[in-house]
């Protein structure tokens, strides 16, 4: 039945000027994600409206999921075109388009049409008006509700006409690719892919490196955090994921430093691993999981602390939240069960009895010092591992 699907945004709308480049930013987007899509595709602006017009037999279930995964959209119209042969003609699709959509039609509705096309014989209001006599006439039983209707019926008059009434919500946020790109620190666990995605969300195009530490973390450790790069992208698109082979820095730290600074160090030289791969590739910031007091490395001391070895700024969109807020996010996003599956990370390998909770800086730098015989050829040998595995 239908054969297009209107696309609304918010954000975009308030862009002045600039808003063009949004909507383009947007229709790439779109078409990225119906590439796998059965079926051809027209993606098109016009006069402020994006649409995406059918052009073959397509999956409307598969569809509007996959427009559901790209950010910048608020909400998915399921269009029928009409010609324009004539208001009756018009008025026969519209009672044919509401006996299909609404079967039981006890309701209450409101017509809400728009003219853009001002050769057009009725004006707005006419409209409204004759086509909620047409309707009443058709269906005694659904009664007029201008405050509060249950079926709101657009119908736009452009070259085509345009009749839609569902608005299927769509993810928000703003097109992938507007808001720069940033480097996310990914690990096995709940929180980093949550907040990959909420970063993505904002605009921000996404690479991720993961530690990887054979033969303490196995090869389907790697799998799985390849495996949630993978869930991430269907709504960022591919991610350029770095695998840094961490093993024997983190041994080093452990031979030559306090145990319960253990992961305070290793975390320090994660930052530092990950902001060098981040400014060779133009990234503007890093993106962790992190969340205030969640865990020890993760105390407001501690957060200064690794902070502490970076440039860039680091971007923490779960530090508020707590840990059921989290884990709703990523049963949404569908990387749940992936997470939960027990293959261990290096940092959860390396992990302290008794890990400090508020690390001062200071004496950490100078436990440090212990490090300075061979970290940075350490340091420069687990950059020349770096494994770019391209997930989409």
């Amino acid at each position: 039945m239908f054969t297009a699907f209107l696309i609304k945004y918010a954000e975009i709308g308030i862009k002045g000027r600039n808003r063009y480049l949004f909507e383009d930013a947007l229709v790439r987007q779109i078409k990225h994600a119906l590439k796998k899509c059965e079926g051809e595709f027209l993606v098109h602006k016009t006069q402020g409206r994006i649409y995406v017009d059918a052009q073959s037999e397509f999956d409307f279930d598969e569809t509007v999921a996959k427009l559901q995964q790209v950010f910048g959209i608020a909400g998915i119209c399921p269009v029928v075109y009409v010609e324009d042969e004539g208001f009756e003609k018009l008025c026969e699709t519209v009672i044919q388009y509401l006996a299909d959509v609404y079967p039981d039609r006890n309701r209450t509705f409101k017509v809400q049409a728009r003219r853009t096309r001002k050769n057009y014989p009725k004006d707005s209001m006419e409209i409204n008006m004759d086509m909620g006599a047409a309707i009443l006439k058709a269906y005694p039983e659904m009664k007029v509700d201008v405050h509060n209707p249950q079926i709101l019926l657009n119908i736009e008059v452009r070259e085509k006409i345009y009749i839609y009434s569902e608005i299927i919500p769509g993810p928000g946020g703003m097109p992938v690719g507007t808001g720069g790109k940033a480097m996310l620190l990914l690990s096995g666990g709940i929180d980093s892919p949550v907040a990959g995605y909420m970063i993505a969300k904002r605009g921000v195009t996404i690479d991720a490196v993961y530690f990887h530490a054979p033969p303490y973390t196995s090869e389907r450790a790697k799998q799985k955090v390849v495996d949630l790069a993978r869930i991430v992208s269907r709504y960022t698109g591919p991610i350029r994921l770095h695998v840094i082979n961490f093993t024997d820095i983190q041994l080093y730290i452990y031979e030559k430093c306090p145990h319960e600074e253990l992961t305070i160090i290793m975390r320090r030289y994660m930052m530092r691993i990950a902001e060098h791969i981040a400014k060779e590739n133009d990234c503007l910031g890093l993106i962790t999981g992190e969340s205030i007091g969640q865990v020890a490395s993760q105390t407001m001391n501690s957060l200064i602390a690794t902070n502490e070895v970076c440039e860039l700024p680091v971007y923490r969109p779960l530090i508020g939240f707590d840990k059921q807020e989290i884990v709703e996010v990523s049963e949404k996003i569908g990387t749940y069960e992936t997470s939960i599956q027990p293959f261990e990370d290096c940092c959860t390998i390396f992990v302290a009895k008794h890990p400090v909770t508020k690390p001062n800086v200071n004496i950490i730098r100078r436990h440090e010092q212990n490090l300075e015989e061979r970290i940075e050829e350490l340091f420069r040998q687990a950059i020349e591992t770096d494994e770019v595995i391209v997930v989409e």
